[in-house]
């Protein structure tokens, strides 16, 4: 996502305008890259961000915040067609229960989280455009078509 964005806003690909582009595979590690000058940006969670700064683990001095990415939806839990078949029936609905009356702070706070809400196919039109337009979506697959056709609904 942020990359998309990136190259959307300036009109260039990120290789073309930064030294180098990679993936840490980690939001504390691509902090750390570009405080530390092996990134000239960086793209993190925006809790990890937080956290990082209230715990100084930030030097604010050599890194901040210069764009923030529009909201999209993160960290989704997702049940596969025929879980009722294969575990019984009512078992899609008792994981969905499971997570909506998750309460405790503590168990929340691993995932990290304060609550779980239901989503929809309509909630992930911005990832399913995004990733079209990078590529990551081919639409001559049948199965992404089935996909993106259920999205746009």
């Amino acid at each position: 996502m942020p990359q998309f964005y990136i190259e959307r806003n300036l009109g260039k690909k990120a290789a073309d305008i930064f030294m180098q582009v990679g993936f840490s595979d980690d939001h504390t590690r691509t902090i750390a890259q570009v405080e530390a000058g092996a990134y000239q940006v960086g793209a993190v969670n925006y809790k990890v961000w937080q956290s990082a700064v209230e715990n100084g683990q930030v030097d604010t001095d050599k890194a901040r915040v210069i764009w923030e990415s529009p909201s999209y939806p993160d960290y989704q839990w997702t049940l596969r067609v025929g879980v009722d078949e294969t575990y019984g029936a009512g078992f899609g609905q008792k994981v969905k229960m499971a997570l909506h009356n998750m309460n405790q702070p503590d168990l929340l706070a691993s995932f990290p989280r304060q609550a779980f809400v239901t989503a929809g196919n309509e909630d992930d039109e911005a990832i399913a455009t995004v990733a079209l337009a990078i590529g990551l979506l081919d639409l001559g697959h049948a199965d992404n078509r089935r996909t993106v056709a259920k999205l746009w609904q």
